[in-house]
């Protein structure tokens, strides 16, 4: 098996009933810049993008309380460099001997793109002021309707222009276009809801 293996391979975790880390193989380990020393006690919501986190409790939850078994959902991780990247994540329930929560095995696959080998034109970096609130909408997680709402535009509005951007980044989907935003360095990290840098604004 090769030193180096692809960023993209999927990487394996267990955690505790309170959702902190077990165990982490080494794959999971990379994703996230750590090794498993350090990644072991803390809460998955640690190495999450805060737009996820709300779907993603809602998720473990339905598996803590045992009214599901099994999910699948898109996520935005946070690599300790200070890097975010988009994939999607699994989590198992593992059931003891009396049918309560024993543990829970999350398995992490990155998309296959990586933001760094497509970066953005110069020439296309900038936004205009309603495509940054859009942007900062669609980062903290912000459903159509709710950001439609909020800039008072048409929900056709508000997908025209995610349409535009998801273009302009190159991006499949919102979540891989929130991870090439930060790895472009339009939006703010270490700030909560994350801003579009006046740089990047017409």
């Amino acid at each position: 098996m090769p030193a180096a293996a692809p960023r993209h391979a999927t990487g394996m975790a267990t955690l505790a009933p309170d959702l902190h880390v077990v165990a982490g193989d080494e794959d999971f380990c990379r994703h996230f810049g750590a090794s498993s020393a350090e990644l072991c006690g803390r809460s998955v919501f640690d190495l999450l993008h805060p737009s996820t986190s709300s779907v993603l409790r809602e998720h473990f939850s339905r598996l803590h309380d045992g009214r599901r078994t099994r999910f699948t959902e898109r996520f935005l991780g946070c690599h300790s460099r200070g890097q975010v990247f988009s994939g999607k994540l699994t989590g198992t329930a593992i059931q003891g001997r009396s049918d309560r929560l024993s543990a829970i095995v999350v398995m992490v696959k990155p998309d296959d793109e990586r933001p760094e080998e497509a970066p953005v034109p110069t020439s296309q970096k900038l936004l205009s002021p309603l495509e940054a609130r859009i942007l900062e909408g669609v980062a903290t997680g912000a459903s159509t309707v709710q950001m439609a709402a909020k800039l008072y535009l048409s929900r056709q509005g508000v997908e025209y222009h995610v349409g535009s951007m998801l273009r302009k980044m190159k991006a499949p989907n919102r979540a891989a276009l929130v991870s090439r935003a930060y790895a472009a360095g339009m939006l703010t990290v270490g700030t909560w809801p994350a801003r579009v840098r006046p740089e990047f604004v017409k």
